[in-house]
């Protein structure tokens, strides 16, 4: 297993925003590079739970478990199953809970997982190992389909050229690598004035895509949430704007910011629940000049929690 750098975002305020305390019980959700498993661990003693869907992440976190005896325990499985995995390990309720969102550095790095462009390599871009992968999309999508996907999760104003471009391309030969895919897109969208690289948005749609990672974020806040003992903060670390949009959502419904109905509907007539958590950031938290300097990838990160109040 090759071994990539891997600098966790906003790490500092994410585990204050956490506040783990000796004898808690605490997720993280994306284990990832460890980063933020290991900063919790050290700052309490805890119990953690840190789950990730990518095999590499889950054999990172085994050869941690011996620094933490009793402590940590590492399991394969997507956000979207907390409820089941945590219930399996007789885990019924958390003290906190904190998800960063995302690719970790080792995957974006590793060429063999085919999620940059930068470095050619196979069209794969799964998080773990099963499912259909980019290539799939890609090569067998229909055009109508494909645009929709660059569309809706890359939010690429070109979709349509691309996705045609990429089914006249297809039909002479199929897609197998990274650098290829970007070619062709390249060929149909030109440079703007940001500096970002034209392939960016349609391959962050593909990844989005393959991994069903929207879907898998809204289910993880449900269930997460649903976990959370009073007191207990709920912290995520977002990294594009529908990653940051469903947060920001699922937060503001969950302390009951959301707009009183009109009273010419009906549902204005109904008692308003109280809210069961408080914001804990009014505003995302957002990384300083010092942090992006260091690492560039933590640019568009933003950091949200909440906490369950009292019952």
């Amino acid at each position: 297993m090759t071994e990539y750098s891997h600098i966790s975002v906003l790490l500092e305020e994410a585990v204050t925003a956490l506040q783990p305390a000796d004898g808690g019980v605490y997720l993280d959700g994306t284990f990832g590079g460890g980063g933020y498993s290991r900063a919790i661990l050290e700052r309490a003693d805890c119990r953690l739970y840190a789950i990730d869907r990518d095999p590499e992440a889950v054999a990172r976190g085994e050869k941690m478990k011996a620094e933490y005896p009793g402590r940590f325990e590492v399991v394969l499985g997507r956000i979207s199953e907390i409820s089941e995995l945590l219930a399996d390990r007789e885990a019924v309720g958390l003290d906190g809970a904190v998800f960063d969102l995302g690719l970790s550095s080792y995957q974006i790095d590793d060429p063999a997982r085919g999620f940059s462009f930068r470095q050619d390599g196979p069209l794969d871009m799964r998080m773990g190992r099963d499912g259909r992968d980019a290539a799939a999309i890609v090569n067998f999508c229909a055009e109508s389909e494909l645009a929709d996907i660059l569309y809706k999760y890359g939010d690429e104003k070109a979709a349509r050229r691309v996705a045609k471009a990429i089914v006249e391309r297809r039909g002479v030969h199929k897609f197998v690598t990274t650098a290829d895919l970007a070619s062709v897109i390249r060929s149909v969208v030109r440079p703007d004035k940001s500096g970002i690289d034209p392939a960016t948005r349609s391959f962050q749609a593909l990844r989005i895509a393959v991994n069903e990672e929207l879907a898998d974020i809204e289910a993880a806040l449900e269930q997460a949430a649903a976990l959370l003992r009073p007191g207990g903060r709920l912290v995520v670390v977002s990294f594009h704007s529908l990653e940051d949009r469903i947060v920001k959502h699922f937060f503001a419904a969950c302390a009951g910011r959301v707009p009183a109905a009109s009273r010419h509907d009906p549902a204005g007539l109904k008692p308003v629940a109280l809210p069961q958590f408080r914001l804990v950031t009014k505003s995302p938290v957002l990384p300083g000049e010092a942090e992006t300097r260091a690492n560039p990838r933590a640019r568009s990160a933003k950091l949200r929690a909440m906490e369950r109040l009292a019952a």
